[in-house]
């Protein structure tokens, strides 16, 4: 298959292609999404082939306008649309009772969808001059490191998709915090930009899935995206420890070889005796969010590396994001250093 490559002028190619049943990688505030239209199945399934998506991993819809949920959902609690209302357009999921009209292929069979409305202004045009709500899982290879370059889609999905639409970079570069209302109390399915404490703010307490920081046990269904699977892997092992910075640096000296690196904060490398990739500052939570996925795509150029050794964020406020999305890339595998 021949990818063709797209500015952002050319909406209305992408939104065609879309119409037709074809598939597009477009650019969201969060990261790139591969966009199909949400309303046929045929399309859908496209997304899952050219990923290698597991089929009981669901998608998150996306849409334009507010309106355009009501085809989509049974009903929008009050606290949903309490919280739509502050953080929309921007990114937050919201998932709530489907209807009908929604495919199972969308949903992984569930009786819920996920839908966001983004704020990125390329996204909200395709999806407007489409006329169809697009389902849109992260544009890349399925466990592999999120896009949030235009670089990093070329590289997993050219070959594989019709198009390419060149956004430029993510603005916010982690995936959108995802809430589900289907439930008696809203529970947190995955951590993002819009954190709890921003959540809760705005409609009071909520709980925070175990999920998050502990993964979908084996044979357990997955409610939302992104829960189930080992993702944002690189090719090398990661390794998190859970230390103050003095402690990290002496644990991490102590491996040095040729085949370790560091995944570590601007001004750790200088104190350290293995190859380092940073991604901002400590506590910078939302430029670390912006560059983590660039980073860890960087740790696949490194020849011969083998082990990484990852700083331990903190996990408050957008630090939960960061930590729930470098656990997954490490399989769960976290060491603490006494």
């Amino acid at each position: 298959m021949k990818t063709q490559i797209l500015t952002k002028r050319q909406t209305n190619v992408a939104a065609d292609i879309i119409k037709s049943g074809g598939i597009v990688a477009l650019p969201t505030e969060t990261v790139y999404g591969l966009g199909a239209n949400a309303l046929d199945p045929s399309a859908v399934e496209k997304i899952f082939k050219a990923k290698g998506r597991p089929s009981d991993n669901p998608l998150i819809v996306h849409i334009s306008e507010f309106d355009e949920i009501y085809s989509l959902v049974k009903e929008i609690p009050t606290n949903a649309k309490k919280l739509v209302d502050v953080f929309w357009p921007g990114p937050l999921t919201i998932i709530l009772p489907r209807t009908a009209i929604v495919p199972n292929i969308v949903t992984a069979n569930l009786d819920t969808v996920a839908i966001r409305l983004p704020s990125h202004p390329i996204m909200r045009e395709v999806i407007k001059l489409s006329k169809v709500p697009i389902a849109a899982p992260s544009a890349n290879i399925s466990g592999k490191p999120s896009p949030t370059k235009f670089s990093h889609v070329f590289n997993d999905m050219n070959g594989k998709i019709d198009a390419i639409l060149d956004g430029g970079d993510c603005s916010v570069g982690l995936e959108s915090t995802v809430i589900t209302f289907a439930l008696d109390t809203p529970k947190l399915f995955r951590p993002g930009k819009i954190t709890v404490e921003q959540i809760e703010k705005v409609i009071g307490k909520i709980e925070v899935d175990k999920a998050v920081l502990e993964g979908v046990k084996a044979g357990q269904i997955a409610s939302s995206p992104g829960m189930k699977y080992k993702h944002y892997a690189p090719n090398a092992k990661i390794i998190i420890l859970d230390c103050n910075r003095n402690k990290y640096i002496n644990y991490v000296n102590s491996k040095a070889s040729a085949e370790v690196a560091a995944l570590c904060y601007e001004g750790d490398e200088k104190d350290l005796n293995v190859l380092a990739i940073t991604y901002g500052k400590e506590y910078e939570y939302e430029i670390m969010a912006k560059l983590f996925f660039d980073a860890l795509r960087k740790i696949d150029t490194m020849k011969n590396i083998k082990t990484v050794y990852a700083r331990c964020p903190n996990p408050q406020g957008v630090g939960l994001a960061l930590y729930n999305r470098l656990i997954r890339a490490a399989g769960f595998e976290v060491q603490k250093i006494d």
